[in-house]
């Protein structure tokens, strides 16, 4: 009677190498992919102009609508030339989140698209994709409050006075911007659809807008508001551009203020969202 036969034991397997769709890229690899598909990004806008549409009529759109229907009932003594410097560095805020909550609905259309399935089957660094939007959203976002400084100008807003301050109300602008297109990105990376993400930035945002100093002064409101409005991160930010620009008001706490909402909504949502966007499928 023969032995039964003894299989070999499987030797021990070797530890897992790294995907091959996600190599390790350097700071300087990074860069130049983030580069190139910038400059792919300002193509797409360059072959389809209407892209730019949002940047470029609701500066003018915002602005004739508050100051032409609502500036005569606000401003003092139905002074809309007052309203309209009161209100110019608030709408500055307003076009930093208009153009982000866009790159959230762009970033969740790409995916169902395929076009960011293609992109994570190229060897470049996936942060590079997210980070090239950012740079070109907020080029859009400085185009925005290019046509709204313009616009404002020619329905009284005084460009001439305050220039180093009002430069600063802009860059300042920016870096909170583009703290918003981290987390509106990651919100397109997270919600199925982008009418959800529509729906979830409306009910969100509109009590932050209208419960803030960007149209109105907080001392106009009810006391359980004006606490409220004091804890706003875009109070801090209109208020912000309203003292750099105007020259007029607190600076030093609302500019501080401001850039520690930038720092942390930045270093809260940025990780997550390139996290969100290798593993999202």
């Amino acid at each position: 009677m023969t032995s039964p036969q003894v299989l070999p034991r499987p030797a021990p397997s070797a530890p897992s190498a790294p995907l091959p769709d996600e190599p390790r890229i350097g700071l300087r690899a990074t860069v130049r992919h983030t580069g190139a598909l910038a400059r792919r990004n300002l193509l797409q806008i360059r072959q389809n102009p209407t892209s730019m549409t949002d940047a470029l009529l609701m500066p003018i759109v915002l602005t004739g609508l508050f100051v032409f229907v609502f500036g005569g009932a606000i401003g003092a003594g139905g002074d809309r030339a007052q309203y309209t410097t009161f209100l110019i560095p608030g709408l500055m805020v307003i076009l930093g989140m208009t153009i982000a909550m866009a790159v959230g609905v762009g970033v969740n259309d790409d995916f169902r698209t395929g076009v960011m399935d293609r992109f994570r089957t190229m060897p470049i660094a996936r942060s590079s994709v997210l980070l090239a939007k950012v740079v070109v959203e907020t080029g859009r976002m400085l185009v925005a409050i290019t046509v709204l400084l313009i616009f404002g100008a020619l329905l009284g807003f005084d460009l001439t006075g305050h220039w180093p301050g009002l430069l600063a109300a802009v860059a300042l602008t920016a870096v909170f911007g583009t703290s918003l297109v981290w987390g509106f990105m990651l919100l397109g990376l997270t919600m199925r659809t982008a009418q959800a993400i529509q729906g979830l930035s409306v009910v969100v945002l509109t009590p932050l807008q209208f419960a803030s100093s960007i149209f109105v002064p907080p001392a106009t409101m009810p006391e359980w508001l004006q606490t409220f409005t004091r804890f706003n991160p875009l109070t801090h930010m209109a208020d912000a551009a309203r003292g750099l620009a105007l020259g007029e008001g607190p600076v030093a706490g609302p500019v501080f203020w401001t850039l520690v909402w930038s720092a942390a909504l930045t270093a809260l949502t940025a990780p997550v969202a390139i996290a969100k966007f290798r593993t999202k499928t």
